[in-house]
């Protein structure tokens, strides 16, 4: 086996940037910018998550190795699962790969408090069969673990090119419900799902807890060369108590507004926060419990003008879109997020805030008929309440 990692890089698709440190590459889901400006861990580590991110390549290579270091964050005596990797050999999805070596960060969600149990990295071999014919291989990396690249083989002559893209480039930006850490394998997201059904070529621009109206990120869509773009907005600002609703209703058009500066005619979908229980008609933040689900917080009565409910939330969304469209966004639609995933789905919500994977299945057969058809980007003809 050789070393191809320069001509493997070349192949990345679902990353906006590439950090090179001493011993490997992290493929980041946000601009380097951005995450400066910011300075904040959780951001960090969600971007280096790459869920959605992928090899997409076309070899005669009869395997392919990846050396990598792999880090997950789980609550305090949790046992670690294997960290997945799935491949898919000319649109035919095979058995998922596991790598079972993962540096652990054990984080207390009532205290915070951190414990860090190294590990060296590990290589993750796909093998994919025998024969010199070229073919297309798609190596998509993980949905829960960060991911520092340090090589990519292949068998000496083997030949390696980025494949040509899989269809027209959807940008979908959301928190962890898009992120989708719970998901059985990296194909078995949402966005993955829905992508690979349509036809199309998915950036998935979804970060754990991190969807709060940022402008670094609206910046990032607009420079994209989006076909369509949708975004699942709220959940993350209710749950960090981010935003009152006179600061939540502008930063949303600010969002839009830059978006719109780089994509005047693209078709952009807003889906509003799915079912949680706890914060439906109470605002927040939301705090996970020693049961591990999660709580919204008592608030004194003086406290709550302009806090945000999920219910105000989606009250919002629905009447400034609706604004925004009678001022002539006629590529602007809605979809309510509780038709994706509502109050009869609650028992794929372990902990009332996440979808299962059978949850995030149920999502993605929801959300095809009402947003992509075919191969062609296109939105809902009416907004679906």
């Amino acid at each position: 086996m050789h070393s191809v990692l320069d001509l493997a890089l070349d192949c990345v698709v679902g990353a906006l940037e590439r950090t090179s440190g001493p011993s490997g590459v992290t493929l980041h889901r946000s601009p380097d910018a951005g995450r400066a400006q910011l300075g904040d861990r959780a951001f960090e580590f969600n971007s280096a998550v790459p869920s959605g991110v992928r090899f997409d390549l076309l070899t005669d290579a009869t395997a392919i190795e990846l050396d990598v270091r792999l880090t997950v964050v789980l609550p305090p005596g949790m046992p670690a699962a294997g960290t997945v990797f799935d491949l898919v050999v000319d649109g035919e999805p095979r058995d998922p790969v596991v790598a079972t070596r993962q540096s652990l960060i054990f984080l207390d969600p009532v205290s915070g408090d951190l414990e860090t149990r190294p590990a060296e990295p590990v290589t993750v071999r796909f093998p994919l069969g025998p024969g010199s014919r070229e073919r297309r291989v798609e190596l998509w990396l993980p949905v829960d673990a960060t991911l520092e690249l340090l090589d990519v083989r292949v068998p000496a002559g083997a030949s390696v090119r980025p494949a040509p893209a899989s269809g027209p480039l959807w940008v979908h930006h959301g928190s962890s419900i898009s992120q989708c850490a719970e998901a059985d394998r990296p194909t078995g997201t949402w966005p993955a799902i829905v992508a690979r059904a349509a036809g199309l070529s998915l950036v998935n621009l979804g970060l754990g807890g991190q969807c709060h109206l940022d402008p670094f990120m609206a910046r990032a869509i607009r420079d994209l060369p989006a076909d369509a773009i949708s975004l699942e907005l709220g959940i993350n600002v209710l749950n960090a108590d981010s935003m009152r609703e006179r600061t939540f209703v502008p930063a949303f058009h600010g969002f839009l507004d830059t978006i719109r500066d780089g994509h005047p005619d693209t078709p952009i979908l807003i889906i509003t926060p799915i079912v949680c229980p706890a914060a439906e008609n109470r605002p927040g933040p939301t705090l996970v419990g020693p049961d591990l689900c999660v709580h919204t917080v008592d608030r004194p009565a003086e406290l709550a003008m302009g806090a945000l409910t999920l219910t105000r939330i989606r009250e919002l969304l629905t009447h400034h879109v609706e604004l925004r469209r009678k001022n002539g966004d006629d590529r602007l639609r809605l979809i309510d997020g509780t038709a994706l995933f509502g109050p009869e789905d609650i028992a794929d919500l372990p902990d009332g805030l996440h979808p299962n994977a059978a949850g995030y299945a149920r999502i993605a057969e929801r959300f095809l008929p009402l947003s992509f058809a075919g191969t062609r980007p296109c939105l809902p003809p009416a907004t679906s309440r």
